[in-house]
């Protein structure tokens, strides 16, 4: 009788384990790591000036510029201190979209953000 009660037991031993790691649902170890991603602001320019990223991800902005720089949302999403050199700004995307950003000190410059 005992032999009858270990299979069940092991299945439902097993169920748990899976549903803790995320077997079930095809969960992994990278879905669970943040994602980042880096634009430079140099030679009055974002580089790259276009970059698609996954819904989720935080975007660095670094100025490596000799000049002041800001990063700012044209659906004010989002906006930057003014960035002396070597500072930076982030921003996590949480929804998909295409998000187009300026330097309101130097309108000039744009970039675009696509999230899927």
């Amino acid at each position: 009788m005992k032999r009858y009660l270990r299979f069940p037991a092991a299945l439902f031993v097993y169920l748990l384990v899976a549903l803790e790691v995320g077997l079930l649902w095809g969960a992994t170890a990278a879905d669970e790591k943040p994602t980042v991603a880096a634009v430079a602001i140099d030679n009055f320019s974002f580089t790259p000036k276009e970059i698609t990223v996954a819904k989720g991800t935080t975007v660095t902005w670094t100025n490596q510029d000799d000049v002041p720089h800001t990063v700012v949302s044209t659906e004010q999403k989002f906006r930057s201190k003014a960035l002396d050199t070597e500072d930076q700004f982030s921003f996590t995307f949480g929804e998909a979209g295409t998000y187009v950003y300026f330097c309101s000190v130097h309108p000039v410059m744009m970039g675009k953000v696509i999230v899927k």
